[in-house]
This record gives structure tokens, sequence and C-alpha cells, in this order.
């Protein structure tokens, strides 16, 4: 069965992913995984060292699913630890899951920011849809959420059936600027409103067409004042 994947590394900013995770999750009645990645930076290293490392490596982890289950109702919680690169076992964990989430600090630097950090990689390469969240700190609860936006002029299907489906989860509006007529039938639930600016935005969807360093979701990774939803092939 599908399921969501979270990427946690103890951070402030993977808690306020582990935050919009944990809300995926509940949402769509779907277990979490929290995935940690370590990795001796040194060359070679004694066992000892490395075994210190590892420990650590397993209470980082530790931390992340035990805050889940205790700010959860319920929800099941599984856990993966892997020794080696973040980013490619969090591609690796997308083949089976049905969204991965992952915090983002928001580098200065575009190109490095995208291509070099985990978030951004994983949102170019991951074989799901990718939320990144950025900014440090649990998720404000807004009084008042604003609507799902997505960001392409011209959004494939995926991106819009993603979007919609969001809306619909979260119970509020999508803004677009494509017709929708034909998605929109599919979820009558679902007001659909003018594209609308990010900075009202709950969600910003964008397609992973656009994952380049110069793409549009390349800037709103850097960007966004909101959770930026990377999806498609």
């Amino acid at each position: 069965m599908k399921h969501i994947v979270l990427g946690y590394d103890g951070s402030a900013f993977s808690m306020q992913a582990l935050d919009w995770a944990l809300d995926e999750a509940e949402l769509r009645g779907l277990s979490l995984t929290v995935a940690h990645a370590w990795q001796w930076p040194y060359g070679e290293a004694a066992e000892e060292a490395r075994s210190h490392l590892r420990k650590a490596a397993e209470h980082v982890l530790w931390h992340g699913a035990d805050c889940a289950r205790h700010t959860s109702s319920g929800l099941t919680v599984e856990t993966d630890l892997y020794e080696g690169p973040a980013a490619e076992r969090l591609v690796e964990l997308s083949h089976e899951a049905a969204l991965v989430v992952v915090g983002s600090r928001g580098l200065s630097a575009l190109p490095r920011a995208v291509v070099g950090s985990v978030a951004g990689y994983v949102a170019a390469h991951a074989h799901c849809p990718v939320i990144v969240v950025r900014g440090p700190g649990p998720l404000p609860a807004a009084s008042q959420p604003g609507p799902v936006v997505v960001a392409d002029r011209d959004p494939d299907a995926t991106v819009l059936d993603f979007a919609f489906e969001e809306a619909a989860l979260r119970r509020v509006p999508l803004a677009v600027s494509a017709d929708v007529t034909e998605q929109a039938a599919r979820h009558p639930g679902v007001p659909v409103e003018p594209a609308a600016d990010f900075g009202t935005a709950t969600l910003v969807v964008v397609g992973r067409r656009r994952a380049t360093p110069a793409g549009t979701a390349a800037t709103l990774l850097q960007h966004a004042p909101c959770p930026v939803a990377v999806v498609g092939g």
C-alpha cells in the first residue's frame, strides 16, 4: 500500500515538514515513513567511530518517529535508516510512496539550492509528488486558509489532479488560470477561482518538467512563502 515518506534530519526545518507530512497522512488515511540518512564524511574510519555516528543517526530517527506517534491520532509510523546520500534514498523510497515531504532551508544561491540541496534534488527526480516545506519551526495554523494555487499557466492533467485532490482534502478553493472544466466535474465540492497571488496560498502546485535551475519550480522552491508541491514526470 502507498504511504507518505518524510525526509527527517532533526532540524527545525524538518520539524515543519513533519507537521505537513502528518496532515497528509491523516487526511489521506495512509501510514507515514520517517526516513533519515547518515554517512561518515571523513574517509576511512575505525568501526567504533562509525558506530557512534550511526547511534546518533538512530537517535535522530527515533526522535522524529516519536514526535509523529505522539502528535497524531493513531497513525501508523514506520522508520527507514539509511547509510548514504539522503537525496538518493528519498528518490528510491518515492517509487512506493504516494507523496514525499521534505523541509528546505531556502539557500540564497538558486542553482545550488535547487540542484545541490536534498529538497531540490528530490523534487526534480522523485517518482511521486514532492512537497517542499520552507522555513523552521511548526507550521502556523491559518484562521482562514488560502487556496491551493496552480502555478503553471498550461498545467498537465497530473498537476491538476493533484491540485484538486489537495484542495478537496484541505477543504479550500483551487486557484488556477487554465480551463479545468473536466477536472472540476470530478471534484464538484472544490470551488474554483481565478489564479491567485502566491502570498495567499496554502500550497502552490507546479509541474516537475519545470524543475530546472531556471524553471518555475526552481524559483518557487526558492521564494514561495508557502509549501510547494512538485508533481508529474
